[in-house]
């Protein structure tokens, strides 16, 4: 079962994500909320439209950006967004004039007429932002929507969703980057196995599922059980990774100091803040580093 029974509830103007590893069930969440997969069970309500029974009505108030590239390599590309946006039935006049709204929006103007072949991965994925929006969509489904950019095209990308969220649409992503979840995220949720196993704003899952910083110690495998019982009781959790142990606490240098004090078999790698990726690891026991795109 991709999704097993998740109850979520998105604000209008909320910018929400969905994390979780390969199979957890995001995607499959994201195509019945774009009327592009059945359910078995359930309700499901959409701008106040169910999917199933308003396929067409719901599509025309949505955009969507899917993971894989899915412009026209034939046209150009302003001819992608003209022609994209006759599918809504956007006068020939208005699509013109929308499309060229949209290039300056994503720095795309200068390569209107450029063919989409002689686009950097970057100005593709901004130029699926773009198409996404012709329709002027109360709610975007982006499905990794900066999957394989370089750092700088990422940050472009995420600047023109700021802008977009800024101007009251509704933004629901799927990303494996944790820094994309907390720049972009009001709220979201951590699913596995098509459950939610963690929901609320990044900040806050970050305190209440790891505590404010990780101590990084590295240790004998045979022995990172003896020196995880040993600190348990002053930690929040822990997970294992080979030689690595992890430590989720309040106070990482208290905790080292207690593994000191008891003369543990381990040697401190790192004391650091927790961030999105500890959540994601103590509730998952997965690291997204080893998951990749999804």
């Amino acid at each position: 079962m991709a999704v097993d029974g998740i109850d979520v509830v998105i604000d209008r103007g909320e910018r929400f994500g969905l994390l979780g590893p390969n199979g957890a069930g995001k995607t499959t969440t994201m195509r019945m909320m774009g009327a592009l997969s059945p359910r078995d069970g359930g309700t499901l309500s959409v701008l106040g439209l169910d999917p199933e029974l308003a396929p067409r009505a719901l599509k025309r108030r949505i955009g969507v950006v899917a993971q894989e590239t899915t412009l026209d390599l034939e046209l150009t590309v302003y001819e992608n967004l003209v022609v994209f946006a006759r599918y809504f039935d956007v006068p020939r006049e208005d699509a013109r004039r929308r499309a060229a709204e949209l290039l300056a929006f994503v720095g795309l103007t200068e390569r209107a007429d450029d063919s989409v072949e002689r686009l950097s991965g970057g100005m593709r994925r901004r130029l699926q932002v773009a198409r996404a929006l012709v329709n002027r969509p109360e709610l975007v489904l982006l499905d990794e929507p900066t999957t394989g950019l370089d750092p700088q095209a990422r940050h472009v990308v995420w600047e023109r969703l700021r802008e977009l969220s800024a101007g009251g649409t509704t933004l629901v992503l799927t990303t494996h980057y944790m820094e994309e979840a907390a720049q972009l995220c009001d709220r979201l949720v951590v699913m596995d196995e098509g459950r939610i196993v963690g929901a609320g704003a990044p900040g806050e899952l970050v305190e209440r599922v790891t505590g404010a910083e990780v101590l990084e110690l590295r240790v004998e495998p045979a022995r990172a059980s003896l020196v995880a019982e040993a600190l348990g009781p002053r930690a929040r959790g822990h997970q294992v990774d080979g030689s690595l142990l992890l430590l989720f606490t309040d106070d990482a240098d208290d905790l080292w100091a207690q593994a000191q004090r008891d003369s543990l078999p381990a040697q401190l790698q790192t004391s650091r803040r927790a961030t999105l990726e500890d959540v994601f690891l103590a509730l998952t026991s997965r690291s997204l580093r080893d998951e990749g795109p999804y």
